[in-house]
């Protein structure tokens, strides 16, 4: 089996367009496609669906997926085997268009001697990211273990930033003309975030930021991802989200959404950083140390309970 040919289907199942596979992979789109058509071949299987937005994975592309995974994380540990401390590296974010990728990528562009490899595990468990850090796939992860019992001694988080949240919604929505809202202003408008996953860091955050702020945080609904969330918000009148403010999100002219500071208190989610706690990579202290150089929050601010825990 050529294992190029199962790299191109692992990054444009995860990417879901073959042209940005081919971007990570340094290939043209035809290259990608005509790799994933000799696969396709050899299993005799469909492993995608075309659709508007690029590539949907088959019932037998999602089962042969985290095979497919495992083979290219093998054929990669067997290159490092051989090659020692040539990996670049590797640290987990929550995905690609998050604020925390937006600004490591800024990190990289001012930093052009850096080898990255920025991957995402689609893992909604921290515990996930926490485990992979131990077998060493990957180097770090900025993902937040919210119960310090739970965290391993061989991993050490620590805290890098807060993000201030901004509401999202569309033009019909009664808040749309604001210029900032108070969380005392979003009382009673149903904020809508679906697919709060079991486990996760923002399940808990959400939680409590419902109940402290008295705010109706809707979890209603699988996460068909961020596009169907801003289609959903252009044609309401009485749906919004939060979002992060360095979250890249792009939308037609048409849906005219409007993001909108929180303040008094602005709401703060905290970004934290999972790594080994003994001989961590020498390169993540200058990421940690770029990430704390950012712009502090204008007080008051609400966080949660875990960094009002871990403040010192």
């Amino acid at each position: 089996m050529d294992t190029e040919a199962v790299r191109s289907f692992v990054r444009a199942a995860e990417l879901g367009q073959l042209q940005h596979a081919a971007d990570e992979l340094g290939v043209t789109q035809q290259a990608v496609s005509k790799r994933i058509a000799a696969l396709e071949r050899e299993l005799e299987i469909r492993l995608f669906t075309r659709t508007a937005r690029g590539v949907e994975l088959t019932l037998d592309g999602q089962a042969f997926l985290p095979h497919a995974r495992s083979i290219v994380t093998g054929v990669e540990r067997a290159i490092t085997a051989i090659r020692p401390n040539s990996r670049a590296l590797r640290i987990d974010v929550l995905g690609f268009r998050s604020g925390q990728a937006v600004i490591l990528h800024d990190y990289w562009r001012s930093h052009p001697g850096t080898d990255l490899d920025v991957v995402t595990l689609r893992a909604a468990d921290p515990q996930v990211a926490v485990a992979a850090i131990q077998a060493g796939d990957i180097d770090a992860s900025f993902r937040t273990i919210t119960d310090p019992a739970a965290l391993p001694r061989d991993v050490r988080m620590v805290h890098v930033l807060d993000f201030p949240l901004e509401f999202l919604a569309g033009p019909r929505h009664p808040l749309a003309a604001a210029r900032t809202l108070t969380p005392a202003q979003l009382r009673g408008h149903r904020i809508w975030v679906p697919g709060i996953a079991p486990r996760c860091e923002w399940g808990v955050f959400y939680d409590q930021l419902a109940t402290e702020l008295d705010l109706r945080i809707d979890g209603a609904g699988p996460n068909f991802g961020v596009e169907v969330v801003l289609d959903t918000l252009a044609d309401s009148a009485d749906v919004a989200t939060l979002v992060g403010n360095r979250d890249r999100l792009v939308w037609p002219a048409g849906y005219d959404l409007r993001r909108i500071p929180v303040v008094n208190p602005t709401i703060a989610y905290p970004l934290s950083l999972l790594f080994r706690a003994t001989d961590p990579p020498p390169g993540l202290r200058g990421i940690i140390d770029y990430f704390r150089s950012l712009a502090t929050l204008p007080e008051p601010v609400w966080r949660p309970f875990w960094t009002r825990r871990s403040a010192a």
